[in-house]
């Protein structure tokens, strides 16, 4: 992994939210891929339950100011960064007060997701990408964890297609266990439609369901990484039938030689 850049998007990174799967795997490889001489950058959103004087938190000036257009409105992108304490490793905050400033994640205090939750992932997508493009950082490897994240595959190969940054780019989507029972605005969909994407890759989000989610970050992926022993059936048999290089689960203590052997097997083709 010497010198190979790996950028890890992520809905949740530990210490900055509970240890889950995800916030776990999350720290764990970006850690794993540092140790190794790889360089990494790592995202998540900046939720408003994130403790900024704690975790030291700042603004990167040179890096906010512009605007995300998001189902035809304009929306602030600020972006913030902290160092993770011992591990000489940076998170990038993706950042706007309409959409991340009150003091949760995805759900209210009755356990229900946030109405907006799609142009959320939505803005996260589209955040990533513009900041990575201004710092001019080339990933080999792209590591998507969590559905906040998962609509990066599909924006990267169809929005940004013909972006030169990212032609080398190989996109890996880890597949968790559900995270939501509910299905995200029903008007998901016809937001995606406005950024010029094709119907066809996003058709399934007429019904905007975890699995259907995840099954087009899947499709817009270059590999999949399972990393649950939890997935639903229905999502068990769309990664059966991809034909895209797949990772069966592998424990979080025995994950790091597979993980870099996976990444390699990417690179090199």
């Amino acid at each position: 992994m010497t010198n190979k850049r790996i950028l890890y998007v992520s809905s949740e990174v530990i210490p900055y939210l509970p240890e889950t799967e995800i916030s776990s795997m999350s720290f764990e490889a970006p850690r794993m891929v540092n140790n190794k001489g790889g360089q990494i950058r790592i995202f998540m959103p900046r939720f408003g339950n994130i403790n900024e004087r704690r975790h030291q938190l700042h603004e990167v000036i040179r890096l906010s100011g512009m605007n995300l257009v998001i189902n035809d409105m304009d929306m602030p992108l600020i972006i913030k960064v902290a160092s993770i304490p011992k591990e000489r490793m940076q998170v990038y905050f993706i950042d706007n007060e309409e959409y991340f400033k009150r003091k949760a994640t995805l759900t209210d205090e009755d356990g229900n997701l946030f109405p907006d939750n799609d142009e959320r992932a939505i803005f996260f997508a589209k955040g990533v990408v513009e900041t990575v493009k201004k710092l001019n950082w080339a990933p080999d490897i792209i590591h998507v964890h969590g559905w906040m994240a998962s609509l990066l595959p599909l924006y990267l190969k169809k929005y940004y297609g013909d972006e030169p940054l990212f032609a080398e780019s190989k996109i890996v989507t880890s597949v968790y266990e559900s995270d939501f029972e509910d299905t995200l605005d029903k008007e998901m969909h016809n937001k995606i439609l406005f950024d010029k994407i094709d119907e066809e890759s996003v058709a399934i989000l007429d019904k905007p369901t975890y699995d259907n989610i995840m099954k087009v970050a899947i499709d817009h992926s270059d590999g999949v990484i399972v990393a649950t022993e939890n997935l639903t059936k229905e999502l068990k048999e769309h990664v059966a039938n991809t034909e895209k290089p797949t990772l069966p689960f592998v424990p979080k203590e025995e994950f790091a030689e597979a993980y870099l052997d996976f990444y390699n097997e990417l690179i090199s083709e």
